[in-house]
């Protein structure tokens, strides 16, 4: 059992989300054509600037289906290699309906691989953001008391597998946006009596995002804790409102303003949106851990523009694997007991968001994390 009942390790324990996009389904086949994967997505980006990194290609597992077992060892043997302690799957779940499940079912009733992991709720609608038409729903989410304790029920086996990642003997369950339970303290009250009834106690975390428009502490909705997710977390918001490079430069918040009127003008034409990471990294890095209990969060970078292709894309320009060996450092020294370090992601390779390795920076971004990491360990002795 790997539990994290005790802050005194010698290093917190990283955990990369995990995409389990990377193989068809039959519902992607009809939204997106036959044998759609997000590699189709990777393959078309192209740079929209110069100097613009388009496209992420992979490196060492190249273009690879999860429904083959010796790729999901050969990413547990990466990860486990770098220090990270564990994956957390993506959970697809609309009303008992569930998607992209292939590669954890393999891996349950497998046991292979042998390597920690926990699972995050992703619920959400989908729609076709992924080209630029974010109002066109393609499968909603609805709620309910009885697919609350349906869902319960059908987490149990899982949260029992002995690989499961635990804190003080509790199974995590992530929430990706608590923003979309019509009220998340009836729902994790619920959820949570209904696992206890079989035997298990969740520990119940809610995802922080910028875009969260209830931004009470967790436990005032029924969560244990809460995480940040990166680069869209709390203090995102909190940059864009005391930007510097706005302050300093009028005429780009002119600019800014100018852009979007033409947009709203001639909506055809989409515009990208460009961030500094190394801004945002020195200002998430300053800020205070808050005072509820919530597990700090980093990312390596960030570009969407592979899944936006008209368009409307948001890229963090100027991510390198030194600045983001720097982030988790400042972020370990400042939150020096967390146990947990959740990192977006091992595989986003469409949002320009992963670990694993690339054609440009090969295991740079995994080298990053070992680095970190071994000096948090020399700072916790």
């Amino acid at each position: 059992m790997f539990d994290a009942s005790s802050p005194s390790v010698s290093a917190p324990r990283v955990i990369a989300f995990f995409l389990p996009q990377f193989h068809p389904i039959p519902e992607n086949d009809a939204f997106w054509g036959k044998g759609f994967t997000e590699w189709r997505n990777v393959v078309q980006a192209r740079p929209r600037f110069r100097g613009h990194d388009q496209p992420h290609l992979p490196a060492d597992l190249g273009f690879y289906d999860l429904r083959v077992p010796e790729v999901r060892e050969a990413q547990a043997r990466l990860a486990r290699g770098a220090g990270l302690h564990g994956f957390c799957y993506y959970h697809y779940w609309f009303s008992g309906r569930r998607l992209l499940h292939r590669p954890l079912d393999d891996m349950l009733s497998s046991g292979q691989p042998d390597f920690p992991f926990m699972l995050c709720w992703a619920n959400e609608n989908w729609t076709r953001a992924w080209d630029g038409g974010d109002r066109e729903l393609l499968l909603a989410q609805t709620y309910s008391d009885e697919d609350t304790i349906a869902h319960a029920r059908h987490m149990v086996p899982i949260f029992d597998d002995p690989r499961y990642i635990r804190i003080d003997g509790r199974p995590i369950f992530a929430i990706y946006n608590s923003d979309r339970i019509p009220c998340p303290p009836t729902w994790c009250d619920l959820f949570r009596r209904t696992c206890r009834s079989e035997g298990v106690d969740p520990y119940l975390i809610r995802v922080e995002r910028y875009l969260d428009e209830d931004t009470r502490a967790p436990d005032a909705l029924g969560f244990d804790a809460a995480l940040e997710f990166q680069p869209f977390s709390r203090n995102f918001r909190l940059w864009q409102r005391t930007r510097p490079d706005l302050k300093r430069h009028p005429r780009r918040r002119l600019r800014n303003r100018m852009r979007k009127s033409w947009q709203s003008m001639q909506p055809w034409k989409a515009f990208d949106t460009h961030y500094d990471m190394e801004a945002f990294v020195a200002f998430d890095s300053a800020q205070p851990a808050p005072g509820y209990p919530c597990f700090p969060g980093v990312c390596p970078s960030w570009d969407n523009s592979a899944r936006r292709p008209t368009g409307r894309g948001i890229i963090f320009r100027g991510s390198r694997p030194d600045l983001f060996e720097a982030w988790v450092t400042a972020k370990l020294a400042r939150q020096r007991d967390t146990p947990f370090l959740f990192v977006n992601a091992w595989n986003e390779w469409a949002e320009g968001n992963h670990l694993e390795p690339c054609q440009r920076h090969g295991h740079d971004w995994l080298t990053a994390i070992d680095r970190a990491l071994s000096v948090a360990s020399v700072q916790r002795m």
